[in-house]
């Protein structure tokens, strides 16, 4: 509570002194951060949080990495297999650790990362930091249990078709990009996860590619001795060996016209549309980037007019909104929205594209401007109150990264967007020969 109050104080000061003055620090926990001499790195953050610690395993690749053609899907894969345990401890011992300490253990992959994260007692760091630093090290499995992991994924892969999001994303990432690996999704593309059960001794070299030292990240949160749990990182990880290899990944050519696309969706759903435009990689120093995410907040936010128009007073749509993501390369800024009926389809599309057009005109007020910095600011801080918390919003800042230092930057950069940085953004990214365009409806 001492700790809440104390990030709810810097908010304040940092609002109403000189109207939204920049404070030195962002960020508001004290942090230490060591590279060990294999080149892992932990960053380490005490909070105060009685006896609770997260401990998150970043590894910096995801499905952006799988650059071999028919390999996509691995980084994926992986997340399962690291479960599978090592020869001191397989799968079935590991699990019945974490069980029996009270543990809460899960992972997720995602474009640029993979993420191991485990909640627990400060009294179980050292049993957690070894087990951890075992598998990561001595991930052991067989042919058998690889080709059973396999088909349980394109299992997965089977179910998550099954839902119009998924399988909208799919095809928008597939028609959008021609050379960079965003063009498959996390999952990979399903020819290549139907082929996984014989690809055994390729995944013994995607682990020892990637999973290594300087390929990892490590965020300790809560309860902490920055110095002990130090030498316990010594201790545990330092026979890790160096060997990361990065992967050659081909950069996507310019887009030079508007390409549009369609999904037949085997079920019954309202049509959905996404229009996504090429836009720029995660950059904390490049204005248009950061005018672009404030753009996306207040031209389809629930706050933002044509929301207010499409959703409340017409009653069109049954939701809208975008994303500017963080990514290591360039992303897709996308606009999307489910609508009640497939004739109002060209009208919604058509809607936000004069959108777009204005706030390349017109300037965005700087009350409603300055509004959304403050909610910015004020939901990240906010979002600070756990060890877990903590962790987990900071995970993608550091897969991208490295290190958490880029928060108080990309903080002190939107401070500084002006409405002609935002109008400059808009007549930038939000243009037609940038623009991917797919509707998916149902056929039910």
């Amino acid at each position: 509570m001492k700790k809440m109050i104390g990030v709810i104080i810097l908010l304040f000061i940092s609002i109403f002194v000189g109207n939204i003055a920049v404070s030195e620090s962002i960020f508001p926990y004290k942090f230490v951060k060591e590279t060990l001499p294999n080149g892992l790195t932990v960053i380490l953050i005490p909070m105060e949080s009685p006896g609770l610690v997260a401990y998150y395993s970043v590894v910096r690749t995801g499905s952006r990495d799988e650059v071999e053609p028919g390999k996509s899907g691995f980084a994926h894969f992986f997340e399962h297999m690291m479960f599978r345990g090592t020869k001191k401890y397989p799968g079935n011992v590991y699990d019945s650790i974490v069980t029996s300490i009270g543990a809460d253990a899960n992972a997720y992959t995602t474009d640029d990362y993979t993420c191991y994260h485990m909640n627990f007692a400060k009294d179980d760091l050292e049993k957690v930091i070894e087990i951890e630093s075992d598998r990561f090290q001595n991930l052991f499995y067989e042919k058998q249990p690889f080709q059973t992991e396999a088909g349980a994924v394109y299992g997965e892969y089977r179910k998550n078709v099954t839902q119009p999001f998924a399988l909208l994303n799919e095809k928008v990432q597939d028609l959008a990009f021609d050379l960079h690996t965003y063009k498959h999704t996390t999952m990979g593309f399903e020819a290549d996860i139907k082929a996984m059960p014989e690809q055994y001794e390729y995944s013994l070299s995607f682990f020892n590619r990637f999973y290594r030292p300087e390929n990892v990240v490590i965020l300790i949160v809560g309860d902490v001795d920055p110095e002990a749990t130090v030498e316990l990182m010594k201790k545990y990880y330092s026979a890790w060996q160096k060997g990361y290899v990065p992967p050659a990944i081909q950069p996507e050519p310019p887009q030079t016209k508007e390409r549009t696309g369609e999904v037949a969706y085997t079920g019954k759903t309202l049509p959905i549309i996404d229009i996504a435009y090429k836009g720029d990689a995660f950059d904390p120093d490049n204005k248009d980037y950061v005018a672009a995410m404030l753009l996306g907040d207040i031209a389809f936010s629930e706050n933002s007019d044509l929301y207010k128009k499409l959703v409340i007073q017409e009653q069109k749509v049954q939701f809208l909104g975008a994303g500017i993501p963080m990514n290591r390369d360039l992303p897709l800024f996308e606009i999307y929205s489910m609508i009640k009926s497939e004739d109002d389809i060209n009208y919604i599309r058509d809607e936000v594209f004069k959108t777009l057009e204005t706030f390349k005109t017109n300037p965005v007020e700087d009350k409603k401007l300055n509004d959304l910095k403050r909610r910015n600011k004020y939901g990240f801080l906010m979002g600070l109150d756990t060890p877990d918390h903590v962790a987990g919003g900071l995970a993608r800042l550091v897969a991208i990264t490295g290190g958490i230092e880029i928060v108080d930057r990309l903080y002190t950069q939107l401070e500084k967007i002006t409405a002609e940085d935002i109008q400059k953004a808009a007549q930038k990214y939000f243009t037609p020969e940038r623009r991917t365009v797919v509707v998916l409806k149902g056929t039910k």
